[in-house]
């Protein structure tokens, strides 16, 4: 099941703490044993520190009937994880689209993030969402590099009728995308669909790489798309590519596989960026919206 790892670590703090008094002595053993629990379901170390003490701060010392405690215990834990995602600011990127639509311009989406975490599929899907929304785009082959990169995504729009702008491999990618925005503007095209080369985080000359494609065509809309099975390496990633491209927000793969949970905490707090949509299969429509309240409440559901 979805997350299912970190929802029994909080069903499990729930009750531990239910049958304790709420002193500073005995809470700091057990939130202690949080922390490790929540390093196991890639929650990234600062963060676990940050919830504990955020749940430690609104329950300690707090004088309740033993029926209310577990309640109080809870609601407290459903508010120190909420807090983590409200910190990010939440963005609807179709709202974006439309207002420059209004202004008869192009709204341009930069998608970046390392291979292998589904970037271009996701590309493929958010074209097809903002199809069904009917706004009219095309998809640009940025990744010039990856042997079979430009196929893959000719492969995807083929499938959804939309048109390629691509140059052949080797060439730069900053020159790709932008001739995409150029043919938008003469085409009165409403979105631009960048794809980008996986880059390891750590490999500076294609950091810099990106940074000239940010440069050159000024993206209205940067996402990072993260593996939400890579857990920590996909916090570092987000740490990486915010400080070079302060992307705008996020979108995390193959949650449907997922039963950890925590890098969608973890990349929150880390990068303050919203996650966008949560892609949950294989399919051009899997595809869903992220809502922190829901998620939050899917940890404390009964099974």
């Amino acid at each position: 099941m979805l997350f299912e790892k970190l929802r029994n670590t909080f069903t499990s703090l729930v009750s531990t703490l239910s049958t304790k008094e709420l002193s500073e002595r005995e809470l700091e053993s057990i939130l202690n044993n949080m922390i490790l629990s929540l390093l196991e379901c890639d929650v990234a170390y600062e963060v676990a520190e940050a919830i504990v003490k955020n749940l430690k701060d609104k329950v300690i010392g707090k004088k309740v009937p033993s029926s209310d405690i577990k309640k109080i215990v809870q609601e407290a834990l459903k508010q120190s994880i909420l807090e983590v995602f409200n910190e990010a600011q939440k963005v609807n990127i179709i709202e974006r689209a439309e207002s420059k639509k209004i202004k008869g311009e192009p709204f341009v989406i930069l998608f970046l993030g390392i291979n292998g975490t589904g970037k271009t599929t996701t590309l493929a899907k958010v074209a097809k969402l903002f199809k069904k929304m009917g706004f009219s785009l095309i998809a640009v082959c940025g990744d010039t590099h990856r042997a079979g990169a430009i196929e893959q995504l000719k492969h995807h729009a083929s499938k959804l009728g939309i048109k390629v702008i691509e140059q052949k491999y080797g060439a730069d990618p900053a020159a790709v995308a932008r001739d995409g925005v150029t043919y938008a503007k003469a085409h009165k095209i409403d979105v631009v669909l960048i794809d980008s080369a996986g880059r390891i985080q750590t490999d500076k000359n294609l950091m810099e790489e990106i940074l000239k494609v940010v440069r050159v065509v000024n993206p209205d809309f940067k996402i990072f798309v993260g593996d939400s099975l890579a857990g920590n390496d996909a916090v570092s990633q987000s740490k990486e590519f915010l400080r070079y491209t302060n992307f705008d927000g996020v979108i995390l793969t193959k949650t449907d596989a997922d039963t950890k949970g925590g890098s969608a905490i973890s990349i929150t707090y880390v990068t303050k960026k919203p996650i966008i949509f949560i892609g949950n299969g294989q399919g051009y429509d899997d595809l869903e919206e992220f809502s922190p309240e829901k998620l939050v409440q899917s940890l404390f559901s009964p099974h």
